[in-house]
């Protein structure tokens, strides 16, 4: 097998034969429209997790827009009933496969809260009813189409077969399952962003051949034989174990005497014998290495190991992540009883060109008609937004991002995204002239690389801003300034906001795009995300210090100042992540109440699948480090008490948290943040308690005292008013502008990146363009 470096474009395959039929207005999800289309048959069908929306933003309209072009006939089944299959024959027998996908967002993250609360609601359905999908769908909905149809192919993908590809931490279990292949029985995995892969493989089926016989793909997985090879000529690297060996001496023969071995060496080292040395050039040197590596499959620990064993599953986690840049990846294995699963190496990226082709497809921009004039909340999140890229360099370990789209940015053209715009204008019902965002996983990461394409391929950091932005990172964000320019010019567009989450360490390198940000795409907030004010954590989390923060706040504020508008940034911050002490809590609760916070809504760390912070969460090893048995332990808050302080320190403002934070302030040692001075952290006594008020001011206190204090103080009865018995009005405060209040922090899982295909936002759940982001 050989792994190609220059792919096949994506649209430049000879089309299938049912391109005959033409384009669907919107890609079929009955018999009648298959009959209206004039077709007899699917070629593939499609199951998601997610009502169907023919928007490039959902990612069963982008591959089944992408099938489409290629010639193929694309049915939906969207959102099926499960407790049989039934539902799974409402199109016949598909041609050459099943597509699967749990939809935009991992489906325990959809339908369970942080703490395993079951939610009331689903933003991808009509009406936002809970309960439409099953748990783990991609296993369910792969066993249904078994059932439905013995013997014909099925394909898993999406985000939540792509963080479940190899055996993982599950958090909702809590405890290490195996790979979804082996749960779901697929023929094949597509992992990240599947549409070379997805593309590739419709027509090699199309040709007659297997899914399960298809092994030379990149970016998909498959289980095999264990010990199996795609050929003699490649070689298995054991990466099972931690513990590295030191240099081992050889050991001399004790009957063996000097002068004899002296001789030996002697005849071995023979002056008079010919010697051949060939002397390699540098490049000779890197193609054979880079030959032999792309032969070269890394065993990592099985799956029975890493379940028992937190520092295997550590290491793990750590040489998979490891294992990512498309230019040096290997492949890995990994044991599952008797048979291995084998992941071929992450998909080479789009280039621009391809990803105008996937974006510029005859979508229909609404959701389909079946559903009417249903409220789909997703929809109306994203339906006035624009996904200009896809990736992430960041490398946030509580974020999916970067596991799933990997950290190669790819970015639209300024034709394709202006073209996008015109045709929401034109085409989108309800248009105001308000583009509601212009991002994608990030808002200012839009045509950001490497400087050296040759570094980028050799690279393995983890993040390419972390510690420190690296010096061979372009942060040039002009071609984005541009971008907004022209798309503010254009005719009947009268506002666009960006509301994508801003990575603020990246914008201060360019003063003259935060000063644009500011001046013309803020609607009065804006949302960054710290995550944290102390070290420790942000260390766990790959996130800059307050530094940053301090001066993108003082940027933001002097430009805002200029234009002459009142905008207030809003921090968001996590709760209970992996390497945060109670310690760290309490001072980012001062920091809050220092610069005058007060959260209306918090979020609290969710271990998703695959996330480095999960591996910390699970293991309580840093896996950021080389791993050992004796390597760093991570401070892990796991159980409902500390999670709960953890949370309410967020809002220690809110009186319902005062009986947790007092007491854990008295534990910890700091009842000096107990009081009324400026630097308390919360009062004595709860707020509104009036009468707990009076008992502490009057503490022992004598009789006459009190009475003297109370001298010329209204009295007050039970149930009778206060004065005059006209209820106080609020005092207004002269020269103090309002405050503004931080709104809900979102989970980082879910926070994926719009327009990311089924088979293919990151985050354990992909968010649309245009959601209001985190910023990162």
């Amino acid at each position: 097998m050989t792994l190609p470096a220059a792919p096949q474009a994506i649209n430049s395959y000879r089309k299938y034969w049912a391109q005959r039929f033409g384009t669907a207005p919107f890609l079929p999800m009955s018999r009648a429209e298959m009959d209206e289309l004039g077709w007899d048959s699917c070629d593939i069908i499609i199951i998601s997790g997610d009502c169907y929306i023919d928007h490039p933003s959902f990612g069963m309209a982008l591959v089944g827009r992408l099938l489409e072009a290629q010639g193929f006939r694309v049915g939906i089944i969207a959102q099926p009933d499960w407790n049989s299959a039934d539902a799974f024959r409402a199109l016949g027998k598909p041609n050459l496969f099943y597509g699967v996908t749990a939809g935009n967002m991992d489906s325990m993250i959809n339908r369970y809260t942080a703490d395993r609360r079951p939610r009331s609601d689903d933003a991808y359905t009509p009406h936002g009813e809970p309960n439409k999908r099953p748990d783990r769908a991609v296993t369910v909905y792969a066993q249904r189409c078994r059932e439905a149809y013995p013997g014909v192919g099925v394909m898993i993908g999406s985000i939540e077969a792509s963080l479940r590809r190899i055996a993982h931490f599950d958090y909702w279990s809590d405890k290490v399952r195996q790979s979804v292949l082996a749960t779901s029985k697929a023929d094949i995995l597509l992992y990240g962003n599947a549409e070379r892969a997805l593309v590739e493989i419709a027509h090699r089926a199309a040709r007659g051949e297997k899914l399960s016989e298809m092994r030379d793909i990149r970016g998909t997985a498959f289980m095999v034989p264990h010990g199996w090879k795609p050929d003699d000529e490649w070689q298995e690297m054991d990466s099972s174990v931690v513990d590295v060996p030191g240099k081992v001496d050889v050991i001399l023969n004790p009957y063996q005497e000097i002068p004899e071995q002296a001789a030996e060496a002697t005849a071995a080292n023979d002056p008079s014998k010919p010697q051949v040395i060939r002397i390699e050039s540098r490049e000779e040197r890197l193609a054979k290495r880079r030959a032999e590596r792309a032969k070269t499959v890394i065993r990592i620990p099985s799956y029975e190991a890493v379940a028992h064993d937190p520092v295997l599953y550590a290491h793990a986690s750590r040489t998979l992540h490891l294992e990512s840049n498309p230019g040096n990846a290997r492949a890995l294995v990994q044991l599952h009883g008797t048979r291995d699963v084998w992941l071929n190496a992450p998909p080479i990226p789009l280039t621009t060109e391809e990803m105008d082709f996937v974006f510029g497809l005859p979508y229909a921009r609404n959701p389909h008609p079946v559903y009417g004039e249903a409220h789909i909340p997703a929809w109306e999140m994203i339906k006035y937004s624009v996904n200009i890229m896809r990736g992430c360099f960041g490398g946030c370990t509580f974020c999916s991002i970067t596991e799933h789209e990997g950290r190669i940015i790819q970015s639209r053209s300024e034709e394709s995204i202006l073209k996008e715009i015109e045709e929401i204008r034109d085409k989108t019902p309800g248009f105001t002239g308000h583009i509601s965002d212009l991002g994608g996983p990030t808002a200012n990461m839009y045509r950001l690389s490497c400087k050296d394409p040759a570094i980028e391929r050799s690279c393995r950091k983890l993040s390419c801003v972390f510690p420190d932005i690296c010096e061979n990172l372009g942060t040039d964000h002009g071609p984005l300034i541009q971008l907004y320019r022209k798309a503010r010019a254009l005719p009947g567009v009268k506002k666009i906001n960006i509301q994508s989450g801003l990575r603020y360490d990246l914008a201060v390198k360019s003063p003259e795009y935060i000063k644009e940000l500011v001046q013309h795409h803020v609607g009065g907030y804006l949302k960054i995300a710290p995550e944290h004010t102390e070290d420790g954590p942000l260390s766990k989390m790959m996130k800059p210090g307050m530094g940053a923060y301090d001066k993108f706040k003082e940027l933001f504020e002097r430009f805002s100042r200029q234009a002459g508008k009142e905008q207030y940034l809003i921090p968001y911050f996590i709760a209970a992540h992996p390497g945060t002490s109670d310690e760290d809590m309490v001072n980012l609760a001062l920091w809050l109440k220092k610069n005058n916070f007060r959260l209306d809504q918090v979020q609290t760390f969710t271990p998703t699948p695959m996330a480095l912070a999960t591996t910390m969460w699970h293991t309580k090893r840093n896996p950021l480090k080389r791993l050992s048995r004796s390597s760093e332990k991570v401070d892990v808050v796991r159980d409902g008490y500390r999670r709960k302080l953890h949370k309410a320190l967020l809002r220690y403002h809110h009186p319902d948290n005062w009986q947790i934070i007092y007491d854990a302030l008295v534990q910890m040692g700091r009842s000096d943040l107990i009081g009324h001075a400026k630097h308390c952290l919360i009062p004595p006594t709860p707020p509104g308690d009036k009468a707990a008020a009076a008992r502490h001011r009057f503490a022992g206190q004598s009789l006459a005292a009190r009475a003297k204090a109370q001298q010329g103080q209204p009295r007050s009865y039970a149930g009778a008013p206060r004065g005059n018995g006209k209820p106080a009005a609020a005092k207004a405060h002269p020269g103090k502008p309002a405050t503004a209040k931080p709104v809900a922090a979102k989970p980082a899982a879910s926070k994926p990146a719009a327009g990311k295909p089924a088979a293919g936002r990151g985050g354990a759940g992909s968010k649309p363009a245009g959601k209001v982001g985190r910023g990162r």
